[in-house]
């Protein structure tokens, strides 16, 4: 991935640091969240006390029923609050009652958006003590459902909007924001939300999505995370046309105007948070996500979900899945549905992972990836005409039109699916893979469910229960001959936020390769014999805070190793200590 994007810098690397970058920043701990395990009081501050009603409206300190009689005295809560006094399990006992309650997942979704708005740390448990159930509903597919009904569904604003209307104060705009020990900021344009396009502001829901992934799976504090949604109009004229569409109501600005918004963009969150500041680039469209990860990946920390997360998921379920179908990495060939930023990402890191393991050169390894876009196999008689990030994908081979008879030619072993085309792998394609393959491994990545390329019955039953399956959104559990498979899960929120934090607890200040392929190693360890007995190739994500803390240690450990690396001394056992850095969200005792 690296060197893809080596070729669009014209060979600079993340290595190659800019003279004039000064390392700044911070991640000071205003709040004391990072020790909130500790017994010590704290002083409820905003800008003064909070107290009484300020206090119940204050969703970083309201603790709602679970004030103390002393708490209630000293902060001129009585009458305010009914008598009792309920601890912070039975709020989260009562309230998982009532989510479950709800028939529809946007229902669930409102109810706990309601909730991060008025009681943080309650919301934080909840998603932290029920991951399994609650994912779905806070991140892929609900979310989806969530960005294209936004307007409808929009309260409260939720992170900061940028919009051509700001341009030449983007810096004011920052100054705006209420917290100022920022660490990561997740950012969108909406021009490529999932697998359902265009949303223009409505896909704030996204960056919102992922940093309260960053906080209860990854233990970065919610105080230092900044969702934004930079809005330079939308190409959707559904949404120009809705009178809720909450966004600019004009087509997309490119070119020239795009190019100098997120440059002074970019200049103003580096002046104004530091070097160490993460900026987590999301569901932008192909033609400005590659450029935008080449241009400012040698001055910032910047990270593409979509292209580098992806990758480093995908290659840490096929690594793991080598135990059950045999055979090293380059031993196998792979054929990609999906040419995209997920698609080119994931074969890159692959490659990659492959010329490491064999001291091959890359070009070399690159041979055994094969990807088909909407126009077919790519080969190298169409080279002169594809986009600058397929071109190294451009194999010696004959045309061939569709999957079907790609599949055919080709033989892959693994069959990845990045298209955003739901229903592309027919049962003739999944059948034609599971005639050469004893254990056909099938990734059906795209998201949202609608989007998947077939479902785990599918892949179950079209193979005789024989493939390896593995999806982007989740899938129930399938049985099939008496047998019960249970499909697993290729989800980002495996990577991003572990790798989040390790970038964070090392102070890195750039985001190189080889801390992807670390995030992928750590995630493919943690995958237990248990798991793969279950035909899983990834672990259950109720270990996930874990899981982020080895992924953590690991990122951080190359991040020493390359140089990149801020914090010294660097902390003997990285693994306790990306552990002891992760918020906690107990309630905490006020004086």
């Amino acid at each position: 991935m690296e060197s893809i994007m080596k070729g669009i810098r014209d060979g600079a690397s993340v290595l190659d640091m800019d003279p004039k970058s000064t390392v700044g920043g911070g991640v000071e701990d205003p709040y004391g969240e990072d020790r909130a395990t500790e017994d010590q009081l704290v002083t409820p501050w905003t800008i003064s006390i909070a107290s009484g009603s300020s206090l119940l409206r204050d969703p970083h300190h309201n603790k709602g029923l679970a004030f103390a009689e002393k708490e209630r005295d000293a902060h001129y809560l009585r009458g305010l609050l009914p008598p009792i006094v309920m601890s912070q399990e039975l709020q989260e006992k009562k309230l998982m009652n009532s989510i479950r309650q709800y028939q529809v997942p946007l229902q669930k979704y409102m109810a706990l958006m309601d909730l991060q708005e008025r009681n943080e740390r309650l919301f934080y448990k909840l998603l932290i003590d029920n991951v399994e159930e609650l994912l779905p509903v806070v991140y892929t597919p609900t979310v989806g459902e969530a960005c294209q009904k936004y307007g409808s569904i929009f309260r409260r604003p939720q992170g900061l909007y940028i919009s051509l209307k700001e341009k030449g104060k983007i810096l004011e705009v920052l100054k705006n924001w209420p917290e100022r020990s920022i660490q990561v900021i997740v950012v969108t344009d909406g021009e490529r939300i999932l697998g359902l396009g265009d949303l223009g502001c409505q896909g704030m829901g996204i960056p919102v999505g992922k940093l309260a992934l960053y906080t209860a799976l990854g233990g970065v504090r919610p105080s230092a995370c900044l969702p934004i949604t930079i809005d330079v109009g939308t190409n959707n004229e559904a949404l120009l046309n809705d009178e809720f569409y909450i966004g600019l109501r004009q087509k997309r600005a490119t070119g020239k105007e795009y190019a100098e918004l997120l440059e002074e963009f970019m200049s103003a969150v580096k002046q104004n948070y530091g070097e160490k500041i993460i900026i987590q680039f999301e569901d932008f469209a192909n033609h400005n996500a590659f450029d935008l990860l080449a241009k400012y990946g040698t001055s910032h920390l910047v990270f593409n979900d979509d292209i580098q997360g992806t990758a480093s998921v995908v290659l840490a379920g096929v690594v793991a899945a080598l135990k059950l179908i045999g055979g090293n990495l380059a031993e196998h060939t792979f054929l990609f549905l999906g040419a995209g930023e997920a698609g080119t990402g994931i074969a890159e890191l692959i490659a990659l992972e492959m010329s490491k393991q064999t001291k091959v050169p890359l070009e070399e390894t690159r041979k055994k990836i094969w990807l088909v876009d909407s126009k077919g196999l790519i080969v190298s008689s169409r080279k002169d005409s594809l986009q600058h990030f397929k071109k190294p994908w451009a194999h010696e081979h004959e045309p061939v039109n569709n999957l079907l008879d790609a599949v055919k030619a080709i033989k892959p072993t693994v069959l990845i699916g990045s298209s955003g085309v739901g229903r592309t792998f027919t049962k003739e394609v999944i059948e034609a893979v599971a005639s050469f393959n004893e254990k056909p491994l099938i990734l059906a990545l795209s998201n949202p469910t609608s989007q998947s390329e077939c479902t785990a019955e599918e892949a179950y039953n079209w193979t005789k229960g024989r493939a390896i399956f593995a999806s982007g959104s989740p899938f129930d559990p399938v049985e099939y001959n008496g047998k019960v498979f249970v499909p697993g899960q290729s989800n980002n929120a495996y990577i991003f936020p572990g790798f989040g934090l390790g970038l964070v607890i090392s102070g890195a200040i750039r985001v190189h390769d080889d801390m992807l392929l670390a995030a992928s190693e750590a995630l493919a360890n943690q995958v237990t014999q248990e798991n793969f007995d279950k035909g899983l190739i990834y672990p259950p994500f109720s270990n996930i805070r874990k899981i982020s803390a080895h992924i953590a240690a690991n990122v951080a450990a190359k991040a020493y190793e390359l140089g990149v690396a801020t914090r010294l001394p660097r902390p003997q056992n990285l693994v306790k200590y990306a552990e002891s850095c992760m918020y906690t969200p107990v309630y905490r005792n006020y004086r």
